[in-house]
């Protein structure tokens, strides 16, 4: 596809958006609409986070600082662990979850979604990707996610399955123009 993508690293002056949305989604609108508003161009931005059903959904939005603000990956793998010590094995499913948002100027926007199933460990295995990757265990693999190889966590994960969902929407404005 002929389209090029800049990062807000190529832009001076945006200040921090804060992510004080209420969902994935929310978080994901806001960071694109500010962007968009501030240049002028499209914008695509993302939120991701782990979602556990024992835990009702969290730490959802909050993933990144699920054991607080500045929170480690390990702080937050331990958090976790901790919150499911009492959770059977059976019980521990998840999934990752990736919105991306594409804002244009004047408002309009079209969002994607994707999602990674998989059940949470008792413990790290692995030393690949990052945040929950080492307990976020995929039974189709026998394995975390922090064990695949990246090429093939990047062909399946959440931001994949999103990414793919984007790309099908691009390729189909690019042709009817």
């Amino acid at each position: 596809m002929d389209i090029t993508f800049s990062s807000l690293y190529d832009y001076q002056d945006i200040s921090e958006i804060i992510e004080n949305g209420q969902s994935f989604f929310e978080n994901a609108l806001k960071k694109a609409r500010i962007v968009s508003e501030w240049t002028g161009e499209t914008a695509l931005a993302d939120d991701s986070g782990l979602e556990v059903d024992a835990l009702g959904g969290a730490p959802g939005i909050y993933s990144a600082r699920y054991a607080g603000d500045g929170a480690t990956d390990e702080r937050n793998i331990r958090k976790l662990l901790e919150d499911l010590k009492d959770v059977r094995r059976d019980k521990r499913g998840g999934a990752f979850r990736c919105v991306l948002v594409l804002y244009r100027p004047g408002g309009h926007f079209e969002h994607f979604e994707g999602r990674w199933q998989g059940r949470i460990t008792d413990k790290p295995a692995g030393a690949g990707g990052f945040g929950y990757d080492p307990v976020f265990f995929l039974p189709e693999f026998s394995m975390t996610v922090a064990q695949l190889p990246p090429d093939l966590k990047n062909q399946l994960s959440h931001r994949a399955v999103a990414f793919r969902q984007l790309k099908n929407y691009l390729q189909g404005i690019i042709s009817t123009e």
